[in-house]
C-alpha cells in the first residue's frame, strides 16, 4: 500500500511528515544504541531500518538497497549493481577514520554527501542521509543533542546552501579530490546554532 504524490498531494504531506516523526522516534533509539556499543553499531541495518520509517506509505520499495537505475535532477547516480560494494566501502571509510578525525562535522558531511552521491534506495535518500548524518554529529558529541530544532530540521528550512556545499563536494570528486570541508563548515554553523537554542 502507497500512496502517490500526485494522486492526494495532502495526504502524501501528511503522511511525509509522520514518517519524520517516526523516522526521528528511530534515530533517537538507534543513538542511544550507538552511544553505548560504538561507531560499528552504524550500519545498512541501522539506515535500512531509518529509510524504511521515512518512507512508509509512500514507496513499497522502503528499507532494501534499489535494483533499477535512478536519476536525481542532473546527477546519475553509480549503477544499482555498484551499490552494495560502494555501501560497504562507505562504513569501511567512516569506521576506520572515526577515532583519526577529530573534527565535529566531517565525517558526518563525508556521509551526508556520500549518501547523497550514491543514492543507495528508491526513495527516501535525503532524509535517510540527513538522519544518518546526525546519527554521527551526535556520536561525535558524545551525546543526544539538546535544542529546539535539529540539524535535519535546520537543513529543510533553508536547503539553498546544503544544495550548494553538496554541489561543491560533487565538483571536487569529479576532480578526483575528497572535499567535503564546505559542506562541514555548514554543518557546523547549523549545530552550533542548535545547541545554542536550549529552551
Amino acid at each position: 500500500m502507497s500512496v502517490r504524490e500526485k494522486d492526494d498531494p495532502e495526504l502524501y504531506t501528511k503522511i511525509q511528515e509522520q514518517n519524520l516523526l517516526r523516522q526521528y522516534d528511530l534515530l533517537s533509539n538507534c543513538i542511544e544504541i550507538g552511544l553505548k556499543k560504538g561507531i560499528e553499531s552504524f550500519d545498512k541495518y541501522t539506515l535500512w531500518a531509518l529509510n524504511y520509517a521515512a518512507v512508509s506509505n509512500i514507496s513499497q520499495f522502503g528499507g532494501r538497497f534499489r535494483e533499477d537505475p535512478i536519476s536525481v535532477g542532473n546527477h546519475v547516480p553509480p549503477h544499482f549493481k555498484e551499490v552494495p560494494n560502494l555501501m560497504d566501502r562507505f562504513f569501511s571509510i567512516v569506521h576506520e577514520n572515526w577515532t583519526i578525525v577529530d573534527h565535529p562535522t566531517y565525517l558526518p558531511a563525508y556521509t551526508l554527501w556520500r549518501l547523497c552521491w550514491i543514492h543507495p534506495f528508491v526513495e527516501g535518500n535525503g532524509r535517510t542521509a540527513r538522519a544518518a548524518c546526525y546519527y554521527l554529529i551526535c556520536l561525535k558529541q558524545g551525546r543526544l543533542l539538546p535544542g529546539k530544532k535539529t540539524v535535519p530540521e535546520r537543513i529543510r528550512e533553508n536547503r539553498v546552501p546544503y544544495y550548494d556545499a553538496l554541489h561543491a563536494a560533487d565538483v571536487a570528486w569529479e576532480a578526483g579530490q575528497l572535499d567535503v570541508s564546505s559542506l562541514a563548515d555548514y554543518l557546523g554553523a547549523l549545530l552550533k546554532a542548535q545547541l545554542e537554542d536550549v529552551v
